[in-house]
């Protein structure tokens, strides 16, 4: 029996109270901001994080925040939108007032705990943010106040959290290693696509290189039968990071490929998200799929060019496409891509360097081998322990 066993047995032997979130402190509202807005704030930095939706964030300075609008204690900040989550955070914050976050202020429930046991929580809550939209999952406010947390003595949760801390820590040198492997890849990626390096080569447009260049569009939001039962694989730019794309999140139905303007598209496409904080990232189908709007899609000529190196190339030039962006979004459009420039060597160079490159893509990307593999393992081994640790029974509530 560990040590945890001895204490859940000794105190608590009957079962573990379980309270409701909201119970175990305050709730915290956020601020009132735009996308744009912090973009500028973010432009004076400062000790204030403001976060926003996914992983967007800005470090603005103190004075950019009205002072009841920061919060100074460790707290837990739910990701509520899309891809629903939570991030623990020691130092002064604000958030978008979309969002909300819970300081633990109860001296019966330690916060690294809590913030633990919601981790275990992400799948289910991933289920009602979805079955509260099908376009984009969103939590309410009353979903995460309602959510049943166990209880058990302090002994046993700073136990608990002292495990899962040093599993935590592990797993951060790890993806610090990996992080300097694809730091390195990605600089030898652009010395091998480099123009002192490519012999016999000539400059051509995206639109050169390209058969067809399309976009997509998004079935009105909220009607089930666009959605509802979908088989037909749909892209969100959400989804375009720089790899492979073998699947979707979400999926549509042949009435949307009817009667709206998505298209199917080959696989094998390049494709370059346009808009927004996703504008200029690329990545290649694996599968024959449709797109939203926010797509462009380039269906490369096998005559001129390997689309693998095609897709090296604008992966490799992110920075520089992603500086041709227009408005207060950066937003790219289909011309601006369409002209934007690739050094073409001929079609058996391109395949030398993309066999190069796939080999070092693999190196730091492939979960099957070396360092991702690792990573992974230790991911599931941490996510196994960190799941058996957490589970309790609950005390039956005699009346």
């Amino acid at each position: 029996m560990s040590r945890i066993d001895e204490l859940i047995a000794q105190h608590c032997p009957d079962g573990v109270e379980f309270r409701a979130l909201g119970s175990l402190g305050r709730r915290n509202k956020g601020t009132p901001i735009t996308a744009s807005k912090m973009k500028v704030l973010a432009l004076t930095p400062g000790p204030i994080r403001v976060f926003a939706g996914g992983q967007t964030i800005a470090d603005v300075s103190e004075k950019a925040i009205p002072t009841k609008d920061i919060v100074r204690d460790t707290s837990i900040i739910v990701k509520s939108r899309g891809h629903i989550g939570f991030t623990y955070y020691e130092k002064p914050f604000t958030h978008k007032s979309e969002l909300w976050s819970y300081t633990i202020d109860t001296e019966e429930a330690d916060q690294k705990f809590v913030y633990y046991y919601l981790l275990t929580q992400t799948h289910r809550l991933q289920e009602v943010a979805r079955a509260t939209s099908v376009k984009l999952p969103q939590l309410g406010v009353k979903d995460t106040d309602s959510l049943k947390i166990p209880v058990p003595p302090l002994e046993v949760q700073r136990k608990i959290v002292r495990i899962l801390d040093t599993f935590s820590k592990l797993e951060a040198e790890l993806e610090a290693e990996l992080e300097a492997r694809k730091q390195q890849y990605e600089h030898y990626r652009r010395e091998l696509l480099s123009e002192d390096q490519l012999e016999n080569a000539v400059w051509l447009s995206l639109e050169e290189v390209s058969d067809r260049v399309s976009s997509g569009a998004t079935p009105r939001a909220g009607a089930e039968k666009y959605y509802s039962g979908g088989t037909i694989p749909w892209l969100r730019t959400a989804e375009v990071t720089f790899g492979e794309i073998w699947n979707t999140e979400m999926r549509i139905t042949d009435q949307a490929l009817q009667e709206t303007g998505v298209t199917w598209i080959k696989e094998n496409c390049v494709i370059i998200a346009i808009s927004g904080a996703t504008a200029a990232r690329s990545a290649v189908n694996k599968i024959p799929l449709t797109t939203n709007q926010h797509c462009c899609n380039l269906q490369i000529d096998d005559s001129i060019a390997d689309y693998a190196y095609v897709f090296y190339w604008v992966s490799s030039h992110y920075e520089e496409l992603k500086a041709f962006g227009r408005g207060a979004r950066a937003d790219l459009n289909a011309k601006l891509i369409k002209d934007f420039p690739i050094l073409l060597p001929p079609l058996e160079e391109q395949r030398r360097i993309v066999a190069i490159l796939d080999k070092f893509d693999a190196l730091v990307n492939d979960l099957s081998v070396g360092l991702p593999a690792e990573l992974k393992a230790r991911r599931q081994q941490y996510e196994h322990y960190r799941d058996k640790l957490l589970t309790f029974k609950e005390l039956k509530v005699t009346a």
